[in-house]
């Protein structure tokens, strides 16, 4: 960890009481400002007397916009739009602002990998951790940022010797003005977050910042396979290093001919990677390009690759129930991420869908329902999947409350060998706090079935 003297005798709002907000206060109190932390919410006393048990000020249940009145800077949840009362009038009188990976990244000693995109985030980063550590000899690689683990945890304890491999959403990356990675990567950008950035222009801005302070002597690592992207890499002054799953360049890691490669050198066979779906082909390349930019050798990349079974939540294999196979994608919550799950099988599918209504129709996954034994649908956007899917021709189709009572029903819809795949094309705040919480309801409701069925 840096010793730096940036926030000392400086005082901080730190907005938001989630991971990030408490373990960015107890830093700065390290760096030696004087913090307050502010939530709308009421904290949980134990909470409230572990902050203010390291002099930390603890403000609930409210917004106070008097809090502003001697504050030199604001560390802001990601998740707190700048609607917010109190941001927007911090924004209107030219407060700094800035999110804890951009606290992280000012006291680490270690390098730093940044992975953004819409989807493929969490996957990618943790491929590249596991790739960066198995045979490593000194030092370790750290998963950090968005996949759950603080970057100001990681970046406390992370060495010189250390990598910092660090999912950041487009939230995260708004709040960053020297975050620079020494390898950044762009999984994908795809339409999402709209009711948060406004529009995709704004939403796309955000997550090239992520780029915006990298130089020649750094990489940036590029899904290759649509023109957009390719375009967007122009904007970067890092080395630009390609990845593309439809061999549209050689110069990075593609595939070519079934195959996985990296400028020239085979690297083993697509079909040999654990976890299905050619979402997870680019997933893999965007992964491989990384490390052996780092200079990683074949043999632990792919045994990395032949042996990982899926992240939670991310086209998680759950089990097998009397001869079909449950799988948990949760984490798909726009329908560029459904599209890829249901593409990734070739076994009939009953699918569990619905959530969030943004506004969207669902028309666009009209192609991926013609291989759906069936679909059970739930939430505000329960009627729009299923009119898509009567549109597709799809015979079974119900509507039910939530995810935990559609468990039974797709069963009772499914035959031998077909999957049922949570896979919900859209977010889960209409009914769960997030999709970790939607997801283990689902594997819940899977295994209540499983032994029901056993008895």
């Amino acid at each position: 960890m840096k010793k730096i003297t940036t926030y000392q005798n400086k005082n901080v709002l730190v907005v938001g009481l989630g991971k990030s907000g408490i373990n960015s206060a107890k830093l700065l109190c390290k760096l030696g400002s004087k913090v307050t932390v502010n939530d709308l919410k009421e904290a949980p006393q134990e909470v409230k007397d572990d902050l203010q048990g390291e002099g930390i000020n603890v403000v609930t249940g409210g917004h106070p916009l008097s809090l502003l009145d001697d504050t030199d800077l604001i560390v802001k949840n990601p998740g707190i739009p700048y609607s917010n009362v109190l941001i927007a009038e911090a924004v209107k009188r030219g407060m700094t602002i800035i999110t804890e990976p951009e606290l992280a990244y000012e006291i680490l000693d270690a390098q730093m990998i940044g992975v953004t995109g819409t989807n493929g985030k969490t996957t990618t980063t943790t491929l590249i951790t596991l790739m960066l550590n198995h045979g490593r000899q000194k030092g370790e690689a750290y998963a950090a940022g968005n996949i759950g683990i603080p970057a100001t945890i990681v970046a406390q304890k992370a060495t010189k010797d250390d990598v910092m491999v660090t999912e950041l959403s487009s939230f995260q990356l708004m709040g960053t003005t020297k975050l620079r990675p020494h390898i950044a990567v762009l999984t994908n950008i795809y339409e999402a977050h709209t009711d948060y950035h406004g529009t995709r222009a704004n939403y796309i801005k955000a997550k090239m910042n992520i780029t915006k302070n990298q130089t020649k002597d750094d990489y940036f690592v590029v899904n290759w396979d649509s023109e957009e992207w390719r375009n967007l890499s122009t904007q970067s002054d890092a080395t630009i290093i390609p990845f593309s799953r439809k061999d549209n360049s050689e110069s990075g890691a593609y595939e070519k001919d079934g195959w996985l490669y990296f400028r020239e050198e085979k690297i083993m066979p697509a079909s040999e990677i654990k976890i299905p779906g050619e979402h997870n082909v680019e997933n893999a390349l965007a992964a491989i390009a990384v490390v052996k930019t780092l200079g990683q050798v074949n043999e632990n990349i792919v045994e990395v690759l032949k042996t990982f079974s899926g992240v939670k939540h991310r086209t998680q294999y759950v089990t097998t129930i009397k001869q079909r196979k449950f799988y948990n994608d949760s984490k798909a919550t726009n329908m560029e991420a459904t599209e890829k799950a249901l593409a990734g099988f070739n076994n009939p599918v009953v699918l569990l869908a619905g959530g969030l209504d943004r506004g969207f129709t669902f028309e666009r996954l009209i192609p991926y329902f013609k291989n759906l034994r069936g679909i059970i649908v739930f939430g505000e956007t329960a009627d729009l999947v299923a009119r898509a899917a009567k549109q597709a021709g799809v015979q079974q189709i119900v509507k039910t409350e939530n995810v935990k009572s559609a468990v039974p029903i797709a069963y009772d819809m499914s035959k031998e060998n077909d999957v049922i795949l949570l896979s919900p094309a859209c977010a889960s705040w209409d009914q769960y706090p997030t999709f970790e919480v939607r997801g283990d309801m689902f594997i819940e409701a899977v295994e209540d079935l499983k032994k029901e069925l056993e008895m």
